[in-house]
């Protein structure tokens, strides 16, 4: 009926009180049970994604087809991977905490992945030393009770699981299975009157079977933190048999399943970088976005006889798959571009517009064709340029640079011929901000081995285990945010990344406000400071902080004394430019013929000068620069004009133009 869901089902409205929220959300929980429906929790993992994927590529790369459910449950590289503590990327095993804690266990079996996924949870890790010293015998195994050895047993005399706590209380104090869920549930919801009450009721019962009260309080206490936190058992093996099947594809695919994980997470900004940091700690090369070689997802390519990781073009912020669609698709019709011109002829635009092919550019997709300053100078008339091809193509009509075949570069309008590459940190911050990551140089590479002269730690290897040391580390800043205190004291909590991996450092009002001024993304820190660690996440406490000075004077160098032989010859004459301009009709293949007939000409004419071929067409001025040097005479002006018309070649001198371009 209506009434009941009003009355037990209020709506929920968004509250800065966290308590309130949790309690309504507690007591909404509540009132469905009393409604008597059953309550669901659906749960998406995108590891079982992740699976898929992984399968797929290992079948597409090494022609094997993996069934899942029939891998060896004891195969020996998976638990060495697993007792080597290297789980990034393996589902439920890859927090700092419990990479440590599967270092420490080493396991064994399957029954010890289940184990250890139950207990990393509130209550129950406090129980992980005794559990992991137990099974190799530092410590005695102990069961509280003769009559719970048994039930205790796998698990080396520490409860682990539900349904343990079920069979514990029906062993002792002779409780049926429903009974003893109802003291599981009051120890979960931990009301006080309830407790108190399932506590005075266990003693009792107990009491009757021969246990005395001071023992049956003790393992009610010894219980109680388990019950409202700890997994059954059916969830922590299926939780388990997850873990274990992706640390069986990374230890045994390795290339493939770290593929099949960066496509996975390639959307997730946060996952992106430690997945790639992941891969170069596994000796597997990502390798940069490149027009001709990238798919849309990361994608597997052999270098050198040696598998790697190609990135993939959507991974690029600000490009998705509607515009790479059509990049594709003309690269698989008609093979890799040869140039941004022919990129531009030969890809539909209409779906990529200017900030795409901006993005692509600084990303260095096109560094194998021309240089990204080149081409980010002149990225206006490149959009020009497609969507000319592109009005033409819709037309049906064709234009003179159609016809030219391979003969010479199809033009690009206006662009300036010479090569112009970015600033190596303007390349290196589009790839941290398009990428996540630097291909071009990490900024650090250039000074690591002085930095590891100067630190004896490295940002990737501070875990755990380290909590509590001090450590001096160097790294640059990539990211901070300045906080205040309780009493409106400013302090700053930054992360510094070095070519290991990175870690978040705090820097408190003492020490902040005598260093303010170096704390700026892009600077290269010293610190000095100890390992803490905070709701499972490492990081330092800064208590020295320093700026790390680069070597900024050149090296000079001394000019030779001048030679006591005779005086060198006289350089040649310098090379001269030679301009050729044709206007183009309305008559294509006129307009081709004559431009065949300059060609021949000029291959009949060999020497030192350079072309610059000028195309007046109906929409713009085309300038472009013709592979054949030429040796400029009268009577090479005469054939050009007789074809072109009077005053089409003009020549100048050009100061040393050959060494220049």
């Amino acid at each position: 009926s209506r009434e009941p869901l009003t009355q037990y089902m209020p709506l929920q409205r968004a509250t800065k009180d966290s308590t309130q929220s949790t309690a309504m959300t507690q007591f909404s929980m509540e009132s469905v049970a009393r409604l008597g429906l059953l309550k669901l929790d659906l749960l998406g993992l995108a590891n079982l994604t992740l699976l898929a994927k992984a399968r797929e590529i290992i079948a597409e790369n090494r022609g094997i087809h993996i069934d899942l459910h029939r891998i060896p449950l004891d195969d020996r590289a998976t638990f060495e991977l697993l007792a080597s503590g290297e789980t990034g990327g393996i589902f439920q095993l890859e927090s700092t905490g419990m990479r440590r804690y599967i270092k420490e266990l080493k396991p064994t079996n399957f029954n010890d992945i289940a184990a250890m996924v139950a207990l990393y949870r509130p209550g129950p890790m406090e129980h992980i030393p005794t559990f992991i010293k137990a099974k190799y015998g530092i410590e005695p195994i102990r069961y509280p009770h003769p009559a719970i050895k048994e039930i205790l047993e796998e698990t080396y005399g520490v409860i682990v699981y539900q349904g343990q706590v079920l069979r514990i209380v029906q062993a002792l104090a002779g409780y049926s299975l429903g009974q003893a869920d109802v003291i599981r549930k009051a120890m979960g919801k931990k009301i006080p009157e309830v407790m108190k009450k399932e506590r005075k009721n266990f003693i009792d019962n107990a009491k009757k079977n021969g246990i005395s009260p001071e023992l049956a309080a003790e393992i009610f206490a010894l219980i109680e933190p388990f019950a409202g936190y700890a997994f059954n058992k059916a969830h922590s093996v299926s939780y388990a048999l997850i873990a274990y099947q992706t640390a069986h594809l990374k230890a045994n695919y390795p290339v493939e399943y770290m593929t099949a994980f960066l496509n996975t997470y390639a959307s997730h900004a946060d996952r992106l970088p430690p997945a790639i940091a992941e891969c170069r700690r596994l000796d597997i090369p990502v390798l940069p976005p490149d027009i001709n070689k990238s798919q849309a997802s990361f994608a597997i390519e052999k270098e050198d006889s040696k598998s790697a990781i190609r990135f993939s073009l959507t991974a690029i912020k600000n490009v998705g798959h509607a515009a790479i669609e059509p990049i594709i698709k003309a690269r698989e019709k008609d093979g890799d571009f040869k140039s941004i011109e022919d990129f531009c002829r030969r890809v539909d635009l209409r779906s990529i517009n200017k900030k795409v092919i901006e993005s692509l550019i600084k990303a260095g997709t096109f560094d194998s064709l021309t240089p990204r300053g080149t081409l980010l100078q002149s990225i206006d008339r490149i959009i020009s340029l497609a969507q000319w091809e592109q009005r033409l193509r819709e037309s049906g009509q064709t234009s003179m640079f159609d016809l030219w075949g391979d003969t010479v570069p199809t033009p690009l309008p206006n662009l300036n011929l010479d090569h112009l590459d970015a600033p190596l940190k303007d390349k290196l911050d589009w790839e941290k901000e398009l990428l996540g990551v630097y291909f071009s140089e990490h900024p650090l590479a250039s000074i690591a081995t002085k930095l590891a002269d100067t630190t004896i730690t490295l940002c990737g290897g501070i875990d755990n285990g380290m909590v509590g040391e001090k450590v001096v580390i160097a790294g640059m800043v990539t990211s901070m945010r300045q906080l205040y205190t309780k009493d409106r004291r400013p302090f700053v909590i930054a992360t510094l990344e070095d070519l290991d991996g990175s870690i978040e450092v705090t820097a408190w009002s003492e020490v902040y406000s005598q260093t303010k001024e170096i704390w700026e993304e892009g600077k290269i820190l010293l610190v000095e400071g100890t390992v803490k660690s905070r709701d499972d996440r490492i990081g330092i406490n800064c208590s020295r902080v320093r700026q790390y000075q680069t070597e900024t004077e050149p090296e000079q160098e001394t000019a030779p004394s001048p030679p006591s032989t005779p005086a060198a010859p006289p350089p040649p004459p310098s090379p001269r430019k030679i301009a050729i301009n044709i206007t183009q009709s309305d008559e294509t293949e006129e307009d081709v013929a004559r431009l065949s007939q300059v060609m021949d000409i000029l291959a009949r004419y060999p020497g030192q000068d350079s072309v610059l071929l000028t195309i007046d067409t109906i929409e713009e001025t085309v300038n472009m620069k013709i592979p054949n040097t030429v040796n400029y005479c009268p009577e090479l002006e005469q054939e050009i004009n007789s074809i072109l018309g009077d005053n089409s070649l003009k020549f100048r001198e050009s100061k040393r133009l050959a060494s220049k371009e």
